[in-house]
C-alpha cells in the first residue's frame, strides 16, 4: 500500500485498489514482533486495512461536517497550520509553542487509537499498532516506514524505529524559518506518544532523533516504555501543560522500604503527582496557574474521586504562601457540634471537658491556606458563622471575648451543586457567592480518557516502590477492561484497582482483568467474555459479557460458575487439541502466544 503514495489518487479509487488487493496476500514492508506475532505474516486482510480505515471516513456536506468514524474532523489547509505555528512561536515562544502543539498530537494520536479499539476489538496487537501509521497517512500528516518494533505483553516493555517521509510539519517549519538546529515534528511525536500509550496502556515516549527541519535526509524517531528512557523528563514536560504538572512515578525500580522516607523527602510531590494531559485537565491547570498568585477564594467542584484535594494542595504549593501552613479540613468528617470549635478553636473551660485553650483551623492556617471539604455538608448555622469570618477577616474562640484576626486563603471544595442547594433552601446565597469568587470544575474521569494511560502507569510506578514490586504492566484485556470502564470512583478508584493488581500478581507478570475488576465492578458489555460458538469448539474473545458460563468438560454444555474456573477449562481444552503447541493453542482461542503461555504458567498445565 505504501507504493500506492507516489501518486496522487482520489479516497474512492484508493479503496478500489485496497480491495483488490485483498487476495493478493501483500504483507506489510518491514519487520515488526509484538505479543508473539510476525507482521511479515500479516496480509492485506488483516484488520483494519487501509480499506478498513478509509470506510470510516464520512463526508456529510448538506451540514457542513466530515467524519472519522464518530469522531469530527477537518480538511484543513497545511499552509494554515503552518501559519499558526509561526504565530504560536512568535508570540509565546519555541518551547511553550513545542509544548502546545506536542499536546495537541497527543490528544490526536488517543483518539486515533480509542477508534482503533471500538472499531476492531479483535484486531492482532501488531496490525493494531500499524493502523497508526495507516491512519497518519491516511490523515495526510506523514508516510511512516517502520524499521523495527517489538512489544513484549507479558513484561509491558516497548522499543520501536521508524522513519518518517513527507512530513507535513517540518514542510511549514523550513518553509518559515529554514534549516535549523533542532528536530520540529512536534504534533507527530505526540501522535505517537498518544497512539502507543493508548493502545498498550502504559506510557510510552517517543522522541525525534533526526529530523529534515535540521538538515538530515529524513525524520528518525525511536519510541521506547517511558521508564526505560534515562532522562524521560525532559520529554515529559512538553506533555504537561503547566510546570505543576509530572508524571515522577516513571522512574523504573523499586525503593527499598527502608529509604521511603528519605526518597519521599528528595523528590516532593511524588505521593501526590498531578497527571494528565487531556484537554479538560490541562484547561483546568492553566486556570489553576492564572490564580495561583492571588489571595483569590477558589471553588473546587465536580464528582468524587476527581482529585480536588490534590488540586487544592498544588493551588497552595505554587502560591506564594507555599512556606506558610496548608491546612484541610472535611467538613462532613465533623459532627455538627464540634464543627465551631474545630474551625475557630476553643478557649479553656468554655464548656466540660475543655482543660486547655487551642486554637482552630482559622488560626493554624494563619499566612497560609484554609481548604475547606465538603463545603456543602456545613449546616446553616456552620455557614453562617463561616462567612462572617470570611467577611472580618477575624474569628472568636468558643468561650472567648476577643477578636482574632486571621490572614488565611480559602479554598473550598464540594461535589454538590450548590446553586441547587441554595435554590432549595440547604445553603447560604451569600455564602455561595462569597465562596464562588473563581470556581474550577475538575472533569469526571470519563471525559479525561486520553489520561487512562498517564494514571495507570503512575500508579503502576508509584505503588511499585511502595509495596517493594515488579509488577511488569497490564494485559491488553485489562488495558481495554480500564479503558470502557465508567470508572464511577474516578480517578480514586483508578489508583485503587491499580494497587490491587499490584498486589495481587507475582513480580514481572502482567496485571489482568480479573486482578483488578475482582470485587463486584460492573464491566460493560463488550470488555470480556468466554464466547461459545454452536459451529465449533469455545473460543476465548474480547466480545459479550463477562458473567461466561462454565462449560462441563465432558459434554462442552456452560454451566455456572467462576470466570477463573472457564478460563481454566478452555485453556485446558485449547492446549489438548494442539497437542500441547501453544502457537496453535493460541491462534484456536484467539489470543496471543504470550498470553497463553502466562496462563498456562499460572495454571500449572504441562505441556
Amino acid at each position: 500500500m505504501f507504493a500506492m503514495s507516489k501518486q496522487r489518487i482520489s479516497l474512492a479509487d484508493l479503496a478500489r485498489i485496497a480491495n483488490s488487493s485483498k487476495d493478493e496476500h501483500r504483507t506489510e514492508p518491514g519487520h515488526l514482533v509484538m505479543a508473539g506475532f510476525d507482521t511479515s505474516g500479516i496480509s492485506q486482510q488483516a484488520h483494519p486495512t487501509v480499506a478498513d480505515l478509509s470506510e470510516c471516513l464520512f463526508f456529510s456536506p448538506g451540514d457542513g461536517r466530515i467524519w472519522l468514524q464518530d469522531q469530527r474532523m477537518v480538511l484543513l489547509h497545511s499552509e494554515s497550520l503552518g501559519s499558526l505555528r509561526r504565530e504560536l512561536i512568535d508570540s509565546i515562544g519555541l518551547d511553550k509553542a513545542r509544548g502546545l502543539l506536542t499536546r495537541a498530537g497527543y490528544v490526536s494520536g488517543a483518539r486515533d487509537a480509542q477508534l482503533v479499539r471500538r472499531q476492531w476489538p479483535d484486531a492482532d496487537p501488531p496490525a493494531a499498532a500499524m493502523a497508526g501509521t495507516r491512519l497518519h497517512a491516511l490523515e495526510g500528516v506523514v508516510q511512516v516506514e517502520l524499521v523495527h518494533a517489538a512489544y513484549d505483553a507479558v513484561t509491558g516493555v516497548y522499543e520501536g524505529e521508524f522513519l518518517w517521509h513527507n512530513s507535513s510539519e517540518d514542510d511549514e517549519h523550513i518553509a518559515a524559518y529554514g534549516v535549523g538546529g533542532s528536530p520540529a515534528c512536534w504534533m507527530q511525536v505526540g501522535y505517537a506518544t498518544g497512539y502507543v500509550s493508548t493502545l498498550f496502556g502504559r506510557l510510552i515516549v517517543f522522541r525525534e532523533l533526526n529530523c529534515r527541519s535540521s538538515g538530515d535526509a529524513h525524520c528518525r524517531v525511536i519510541g521506547k516504555s517511558a521508564e526505560h528512557w534515562d532522562d524521560v523528563q525532559q520529554d515529559l514536560r512538553y506533555l504537561n501543560a503547566q510546570a505543576f504538572v509530572g508524571a515522577s512515578a516513571v522512574e523504573a525500580g523499586p525503593v527499598p522500604v527502608a529509604d521511603l522516607e528519605a526518597y519521599a523527602a528528595a523528590n516532593p510531590g511524588t505521593e501526590q503527582s498531578m497527571v494528565g494531559t487531556s484537554s479538560s485537565f490541562n484547561a483546568a491547570c492553566h486556570m489553576l496557574h492564572r490564580v495561583a498568585p492571588t489571595t483569590a477564594t477558589v471553588l473546587f467542584t465536580g464528582e468524587s474521586g476527581v482529585g480536588k484535594e490534590m488540586f487544592a494542595s498544588t493551588l497552595h504549593r505554587i502560591s506564594p504562601r507555599k512556606d506558610k501552613p496548608f491546612v484541610a479540613i472535611n467538613c462532613a468528617a465533623i459532627p455538627e457540634t464540634l464543627m465551631e470549635s474545630e474551625l475557630f478553636g476553643v478557649e479553656r473551660g468554655a464548656y466540660t471537658g475543655a482543660g486547655a485553650s487551642r486554637p482552630g483551623r482559622f488560626e493554624r492556617a494563619h499566612g497560609g491556606t484554609l481548604f475547606l471539604d465538603e463545603i456543602g455538608t456545613l449546616s446553616y448555622v456552620a455557614q453562617g458563622k463561616l462567612l462572617r469570618a470570611l467577611q472580618e477577616g477575624e474569628i472568636e474562640r468558643v468561650g472567648g471575648t476577643r477578636a482574632i484576626g486571621v490572614d488565611v486563603r480559602v479554598i473550598a471544595a464540594t461535589n454538590v451543586d450548590l446553586r441547587q442547594a441554595v435554590r432549595e433552601g440547604r445553603f447560604r446565597e451569600d455564602l455561595f457567592f462569597r465562596l464562588n469568587v473563581f470556581p474550577i470544575h475538575l472533569p469526571p474521569l470519563r471525559d479525561r480518557r486520553d489520561d487512562i494511560p498517564l494514571l495507570m502507569s503512575h500508579f503502576l510506578g508509584h505503588y511499585n516502590k511502595r509495596h517493594q514490586r515488579q509488577v511488569a504492566g497490564f494485559s491488553q484485556a485489562a488495558v481495554k477492561a480500564m479503558y470502557n470502564y465508567a470508572f464511577p470512583g474516578n480517578i480514586r478508584e483508578l489508583q485503587n484497582l491499580v494497587e490491587r493488581g499490584v498486589i495481587l500478581v507475582s513480580d514481572g507478570e502482567a496485571i489482568d482483568v480479573h486482578h483488578v475488576f475482582s470485587s463486584g465492578e460492573s464491566l460493560a458489555q463488550d470488555v470480556l467474555s468466554l464466547a461459545w460458538r454452536d459451529d465449533g469448539p469455545a473460543t476465548l474473545s474480547l466480545l459479550g459479557s463477562r458473567k461466561a458460563p462454565l462449560p462441563d468438560e465432558a459434554t462442552g454444555v456452560p454451566k455456572s460458575g467462576a470466570l477463573e474456573q472457564a478460563e481454566l477449562a478452555l485453556l485446558r481444552q485449547a492446549i489438548r487439541r494442539s497437542g500441547g503447541n501453544l502457537a496453535a493453542a493460541a491462534r484456536d482461542l484467539g489470543v496471543s502466544r504470550a498470553t497463553v503461555a502466562y496462563r498456562a504458567r499460572k495454571f500449572g498445565l504441562t505441556v
